[in-house]
Order: C-alpha cells, then sequence, then structure tokens
C-alpha cells in the first residue's frame, strides 16, 4: 500500500473491526450513516479485510444478538445505530450488557455540527431536530468509557482504545459517537496495516490469596458456594464439578443467569439459600451480584464471606452490602482453575469433606426428587405449567448439545441440564426483550448446537418479535423458541404477592396493571416470515409439536415456534 493513498474514515473505521477480532458489526442504518455505507463499499472495492454486517430493523434486537454472540464466544462485537433516537432503543441492552460484563463496542452517529461547508453538513431537517448537547449521556452510566470522534486521523487509535477498554477486567460496553462529518474525511490508508495498539488487560487471581481461599474452604465444617454468572469456561466449568465433588461443598446458584455447575451434579443445591445460609462458616461467592435476598435470609454475624469476580464489590450498585471478608478481583474461569490448584496441596485426611459430600449429596438428591417430581405430576394438571414444559424440554435436549435462554421462560430448577453453557438467563438488569436476540446471536456463532429461547408472552411481545423473525429468516437461522403464554405478567403479579400475599390485589380476580388479554396470535407472527409455527393447549399437543420442531431445527429448516398456553400460577 503506497504512503499516499487515502481512505475515508468510515472506510477505515469498519477496516479497523477485523484486525481487532470483531466478527460481526450488528447494524441499524439512519441518515447518518452515508460515510459508513460509502466506507464499506470502498473498503470491499480496495479488498480489505471486513468483518460481516448484518442490518437489523430495531436496534434492541441489534444489540441483543452482540450480547448472545459474545455470550458463545467471549469476542466483544460491534453495535452502530442511528444517531440520539437509536441509542436510545441501544440503551436498554447496554444497561444488560453492563451488569453480565458483556464487552462491546457500541457506536452511533452525531447530527453534523455545520450546517453548511463541508462534506457531510446538515441536509434534511432532523440534522437539527435530533441534536443533544450529551449524545453519550443516554448510556453513559451502563458504559465503561465513552469518547466522541474529533478527528478523522483519531479513527485507529480510538477504536483500539475502545476494544481495549471494553475486554479488560471488569469487562464491559464501551461507547463512540460519530459526526458524519468527520468519518467523511480521509486518512492515510498505510494505518490500517498498523498492529492494534491496545491489548485488553486480565486480571488473574494471586496464588498466595487463592491458597487462603482453599484454606478457608479446607477448615470450615460447612463451606457453601454461590453461583450465577457460570463457570466462565468448559475447562473450569469441569474443575467447579471435580472440586466441589472431592470437598464435599455444596453450590447454590441462587438466580443464576449462566450454569456453573449440572443441575444434577450432587453437590447441586435446590434454588433456596436458606438451608445452606443457617449454618454456613465459609461462604464463596463466584461473581454474584446478590447471591441471596437479605429480606429472607442472612449469614451467621461470624461467617467469612470470600467474594470473587470481576467486580467483587459490584460497584456498579449503589447499595450493596453483603459482606465481603476477602475479596478477589479476577475473571471466574481462571479463579476456579486456580482455587483448585490450591486446594490440590491439601488432603481430606480425617475424612470430614467425604462424610459431608454424602451429606450434602442425600439432601440434594432428595431436594431434587422432590421439584423433579411436581414438574412430572403437572402432566395430569388443568393446564400445561412452567414447571413441567421446563422438565420436559430438558428430556428433549438430554442427548444433544443445546443451549436454552429463558427470559422468564422454562425455570432452571425443574431442568436436566448438564453441561457448559446450556443455560442463560436474562441479566438481573431486567431489561426485557433480551432472550430472542440473544439467542440469535448465539446460534449465529454457534451453528451447531439447538438453540431454544424460552420466554413469557411479555417477553417476546418486548422483543420486537415483527423484526426478530425477519433477520433470523435473513440469516437463515436455525433455532427453537417457545413463547409460554399465560396473557398476563405473570413476573409482577408474584411480585404484588410477595410484598402484600394477604392484600387486596391477592383477593381480586384479575390483579391490577398485569393483564395481557386479549392475547395475540403468535403463531402468525411466526408464519409471517415462514417459520414453522404452533400451538399447544394439552400435554400431547407440547409434546407432538417439541418433536417435530426440534427436528425441523436439527434439520437445519429454519426458525421453529411453539406458542403453549399455560396457566397463570
Amino acid at each position: 500500500m503506497s504512503d499516499d493513498k487515502k481512505m475515508t474514515a468510515g472506510a477505515a473505521l469498519l477496516s479497523r473491526f477485523s484486525a481487532l477480532g470483531v466478527d460481526y458489526v450488528f447494524t441499524n442504518s439512519g441518515t447518518d450513516f452515508p460515510p459508513v455505507i460509502e466506507g464499506l463499499s470502498e473498503a470491499e472495492a480496495e479488498g480489505m479485510s471486513l468483518p460481516r454486517t448484518v442490518t437489523v430493523p430495531f436496534e434492541s434486537a441489534a444489540i441483543g444478538m452482540a450480547h448472545g454472540y459474545t455470550l458463545a464466544t467471549g469476542r466483544p462485537q460491534a453495535v452502530m445505530v442511528h444517531t440520539n433516537v437509536g441509542l436510545a432503543n441501544v440503551a436498554m441492552g447496554a444497561i444488560n450488557a453492563a451488569c453480565d460484563n458483556i464487552p462491546m463496542l457500541l457506536f452511533s452517529g452525531r447530527t453534523p455540527t455545520l450546517e453548511k461547508g463541508r462534506l457531510g453538513a446538515r441536509t434534511v431537517p432532523i440534522g437539527w431536530g435530533q441534536e443533544m448537547l450529551d449524545q453519550a449521556s443516554l448510556i453513559r452510566e451502563a458504559t465503561k468509557w465513552d469518547y466522541e470522534l474529533r478527528f478523522p486521523e483519531q479513527v485507529f487509535d480510538v477504536t483500539d482504545r475502545a476494544h481495549g477498554i471494553a475486554a479488560s477486567t471488569s469487562k464491559g460496553p464501551v461507547y463512540i459517537s460519530l459526526p458524519r462529518e468527520v468519518l467523511c474525511e480521509t486518512v492515510p490508508a498505510k494505518g490500517a496495516l498498523r498492529r492494534p495498539q491496545m491489548r485488553p488487560v486480565t486480571i488473574a487471581p494471586d496464588p498466595a490469596t487463592m491458597g487462603e481461599v482453599a484454606r478457608l474452604l479446607v477448615e470450615a465444617k460447612h463451606p457453601v458456594i454461590f453461583a450465577q454468572h457460570g463457570a466462565g469456561s468448559q475447562e473450569a466449568f469441569a474443575a467447579l464439578a471435580r472440586l466441589t465433588a472431592e470437598w464435599g461443598i455444596p453450590v447454590c446458584q441462587y438466580w443464576a443467569v449462566e450454569l456453573a455447575l449440572s443441575t444434577t451434579h450432587p453437590m447441586a443445591t435446590g434454588p433456596d439459600p436458606r438451608p445452606w445460609l443457617e449454618k454456613a462458616d465459609v461462604i464463596l461467592c463466584l461473581d454474584v451480584l446478590a447471591p441471596w435476598a437479605p429480606t429472607d435470609v442472612e449469614p451467621l454475624e461470624d461467617t467469612t464471606v470470600i467474594q470473587i469476580g470481576p467486580r467483587p464489590l459490584q460497584e456498579r450498585s449503589g447499595v450493596r452490602n453483603f459482606r465481603c471478608d476477602l475479596g478477589v478481583t479476577s475473571e471466574v474461569a481462571p479463579a476456579i482453575l486456580a482455587l483448585e490448584a490450591a486446594l490440590s496441596k491439601f488432603t481430606d485426611s480425617d475424612g470430614t469433606a467425604a462424610a459431608r459430600g454424602k451429606a450434602v449429596a442425600q439432601a440434594n438428591e432428595a431436594d431434587r426428587t422432590a421439584r423433579f417430581d411436581a414438574a412430572l405430576a403437572d402432566e395430569n394438571a388443568t393446564a400445561l405449567t412452567k414447571r413441567w414444559i421446563s422438565h420436559e424440554l430438558s428430556l428433549h435436549l438430554q442427548d444433544r448439545e443445546a443451549s436454552v435462554f429463558s427470559e422468564l421462560g422454562c425455570q432452571l430448577p425443574s431442568m436436566k441440564l448438564e453441561t457448559h453453557q446450556s443455560w442463560f438467563d436474562g441479566p438481573h438488569a431486567g431489561g426485557l426483550g433480551w432472550g430472542f436476540p440473544a439467542a440469535m446471536g448465539f446460534a449465529l456463532a454457534r451453528p451447531e448446537r439447538v438453540v431454544v429461547a424460552t420466554m413469557g408472552d411479555g417477553s417476546y411481545m418486548f422483543a420486537n418479535p415483527v423484526a426478530c423473525h425477519q433477520i433470523a429468516e435473513a440469516l437463515d437461522l436455525s433455532m427453537l423458541v417457545l413463547v409460554l403464554n399465560n396473557a398476563e405478567w405473570g413476573a409482577v403479579r408474584q411480585s404484588v404477592l410477595d410484598v402484600y400475599p394477604d392484600g387486596h390485589a391477592s383477593r381480586a380476580n384479575t390483579v391490577p396493571l398485569t393483564d395481557l388479554s386479549p392475547s395475540p396470535n403468535f403463531v402468525k407472527v411466526a408464519e409471517a416470515s415462514r417459520a414453522f409455527a404452533r400451538h399447544a393447549k394439552t400435554v400431547a399437543e407440547f409434546r407432538n409439536a417439541l418433536t417435530e420442531a426440534l427436528d425441523h431445527v436439527a434439520a437445519k429448516k429454519g426458525l421453529a415456534l411453539i406458542e403453549v398456553a399455560i396457566s397463570k400460577s
């Protein structure tokens, strides 16, 4: 490449993504995109390496897909949307990504600064109407860093910096606004060949500190581990299974958003933290935001609590007073591997751990059997229930490499799920509409797996399903969507009953502000994009539809949807 060759800053930006390992740019374009679109065509004409661009018809679906793709690969992806209005639609997804420590490169255009006299200046009335004095404020609290590209020659360094910050411990989204005039300017093309100038920084656990963690666990009479964000890797998932079995340490996955331990592992407890907290003398929290509900139960006063994770004190939360006697900043996977290595230096010489493990396994087996039996008994209920559907789905997936995404859909305590990345739940930030597009992003990255998105009818509508079905068809994604339809905001109703169990709303025929009837025909929504779609109201209908849908997905024939009528309880 000659030293005097030029390229637009728009082309430079897109070409830089490939150098940083970005596979996809999930986009929703607008009038600020001419230099981006021209830059894309320019880079393609020059034969430059580019990530794949995906046009997504709604911004929240774009950021949800980036979230899911990163869950599958660990690599941050790019999302590019239209000025402040597109950024506003991205905000909820950014909040979800921040809560889950998902690295992501967020870009939006900025309305042109100038009214005339420069290429890219304002040309239509929305150039005035969309201007904000502080556009980044829309998502600043959900991002690690934000910046506005001010000069075209910054484009490579700023993009490198954004990627480095996003992918560093603790990981999270970053944001850059892109004024149209700046992207229309040109820069020396040779800059695209320069190696990335800022690599991510990861923080590994200190061996001495992990040795202290191991000692505390070994000497404890009633240790317990709480895990919410999984194990971080296949290797760490296996290591956690080994070390907990060897040392007889129960693992409670209270409100888990990713599976850290097989639900049938002898040390896997039920969802209730109370029986373990009431006697625990050492608690290890592995990347947990809220390991238990303080209004219900708290650890004993003299219990030692260890917090390990990329944000052990969860500083993004203004109020979070869970105890931390020992904190370790680390990604979860290396921490688990370091813990196993540290524990290998100890022996269970008096058989205490073995005896404890036997007792814990017996208690867990009884609890698990009760939960699964309750789910199976619902086969005879007057209407289908979430726990029966959850258990039935997991049985159908047992012989498949599968990943289940749930957003107020299937319930982990009723499921047999035994492998790394077999379960993902909605981020604790609670931004609805996440499950469908996140599952799509995961399926895009892992087409060899059976990907199932399960959600309530409210969550399905929040996902902007017409947009999701359109892009699933455009990308030829083969995955299963289960819409568990009770025609209400079930989570809201349950929250009301939790706070006012004997209140007026609890005695009402319909809890106010929760009713979603009359329900749309979601099968027709899916059929509008030529998906396989079925209704199910009975056990037989659901089993038949599930078998057909999974065969359809396994044959790579595209998306399948089952709308399941369920009880309100």
